[in-house]
């Protein structure tokens, strides 16, 4: 890997063009014994395209594993406005999940 090219310059109009963004980690909470588990898991991830056809959330990724963490995801919203949303999913409103909120910063062309 050569990183002859990235220049100083460079690195710095990269860091002032990048933009903030609300980081969700949401991990495995201490309901998992539900009846209706799987439908309110579906449910969630309706309510995930919804909140991405709004413009509200730039990146859904399920974490598949089957480890504690459950997905990440990218919000186009500030922290507190996040939390809001966060507050009215249906996982975290059955205890099935909890998340975490963090603040980061992402560079013009990054993209999956």
């Amino acid at each position: 890997m050569d990183t002859s090219a990235i220049t100083d310059d460079f690195m710095n109009q990269m860091l002032a063009a990048s933009k903030e963004y609300t980081i969700v980690l949401l991990k495995a909470g201490p309901v998992q014994d539900k009846d209706d588990l799987r439908q309110i898991v579906w449910e969630h991830g309706r309510r995930n395209f919804a909140l991405r056809s709004a413009g509200l959330v730039s990146i859904v990724c399920p974490i598949t594993d089957g480890g504690p963490l459950k997905g990440i995801a990218i919000f186009n919203t500030g922290v507190q406005e996040t939390k809001q949303i966060m507050e009215g999913d249906p996982g975290v409103k059955e205890g099935i999940f909890v998340y975490e909120v963090h603040t980061g910063r992402s560079f013009p062309g990054d993209h999956l």
